[in-house]
């Protein structure tokens, strides 16, 4: 259990109240207890910090003094509870060594510090690194090269030469390395192009559950250092992904399209196939990017929702709109 004091010495935090205040836990603002840490980000929530219960707040010097508890003073409130969350882990510690119902080919290399889990599998040429983790029933395919500290959570499906680096985590269920889509139209059905290339991903990247990120046609599919992709995204073939960016859930990316570093795409936002998104792009959610994007800045192209009479008018009207900008540009054409 820490205490104030040692939390404010570890967030480099101006501490307003007892050093020796036990903290156990964490919190919202609305319903954290008197043990309990929690943070105020938006002053718009002020109402919630005059009334929280909470043991010390995480809060800018502007929100001092409303504050009725002790409180934390920092700079980024919500980076500074991100950072205290890593004090109140409750995931299971890994063992280091191989279960007894792993399978591990006698050509892979497997550190000694490693976690090797329950029914996993290591194929021909796998290395894996100090300190990282393989749980329950997930499979590493041959030639893969999983980094030092990395944390592979159970049922995922590694492919062949894929390569993650140091630190990154891949939640459960996923599968990193599968076949892109590739096929020819040969007149009568569809011929296979088989996928030769790779995956590698950078250090420090978190993928979310159910996410598939395939492998390269012909060149590796990329994704750089620091990257988080939430649940449910599709990573097409040679898809390439700049450092730090961040994709929310059920984003779908197509084949041989590069977005920049520091991009945020929303939940559910598409991204055509060979095209190209600029450093520093915001995509709002269920917008559909179908050319490139060459300047930094915030891009939407989803309708919000509405009543649905309004909403069937104006789908009326979307279809006359050609029509329309047909008959303004004669008007013009007819008054110059």
């Amino acid at each position: 259990m820490l205490t104030l004091g040692e939390l404010a010495r570890q967030l480099d935090a101006e501490l307003v109240g007892n050093p020796g205040q036990p903290v156990d836990g964490l919190g919202t603002i609305q319903s954290a207890t008197g043990s309990q840490l929690t943070f105020l980000a938006n002053p718009r929530y002020r109402s919630f910090l005059e009334q929280t219960r909470a043991a010390a707040v995480l809060i800018p010097e502007s929100q001092r003094e409303f504050c009725p508890v002790a409180a934390l003073i920092v700079k980024d409130p919500y980076l500074s509870f991100a950072r205290a969350s890593a004090f109140f882990e409750t995931a299971p510690v890994a063992t280091p060594g191989i279960h007894p119902s792993a399978v591990v080919d006698g050509q892979a290399q497997v550190a000694a510090s490693a976690s090797v889990g329950p029914n996993a599998v290591i194929d021909a040429g796998v290395t894996v690194g100090e300190g990282a983790v393989i749980m329950a029933n997930s499979v590493i395919g041959a030639g893969s090269v999983i980094g030092e500290q990395c944390k592979i959570w159970p049922n995922v499906t590694i492919y062949h030469g894929v390569t993650l680096g140091p630190r990154t985590i891949i939640h459960a269920n996923c599968v990193i390395g599968g076949d892109g889509f590739g096929f020819a139209f040969n007149g009568g059905g569809w011929t296979k192009l088989h996928q030769v290339g790779g995956v590698i991903i950078g250090a420090d990247v978190e993928i979310g559950s159910g996410t598939t990120v395939d492998r390269g046609a012909i060149e590796d599919t990329v994704i750089g250092d620091g990257v988080i992709l939430d649940n449910q995204i599709q990573v097409a073939h040679n898809v390439v992904i700049g450092n730090h960016t961040a994709i929310a859930g059920k984003a779908g990316i197509a084949g041989s399209a590069k977005i920049g570093a520091y991009c945020l795409i929303g939940g559910a936002a598409g991204i055509a196939g060979h095209i190209e998104v600029c450093d520093k792009v915001q995509i709002l959610a269920m917008s559909l990017v179908s050319s490139s994007i060459t300047e930094p800045g915030t891009y939407g192209s989803a309708l919000p929702v509405d009543t649905q009479s309004r909403y069937r008018r104006n789908v009326a009207r979307f279809r006359n709109l050609d029509d329309l900008a047909r008959r303004v540009r004669k008007l013009e054409r007819s008054s110059d």
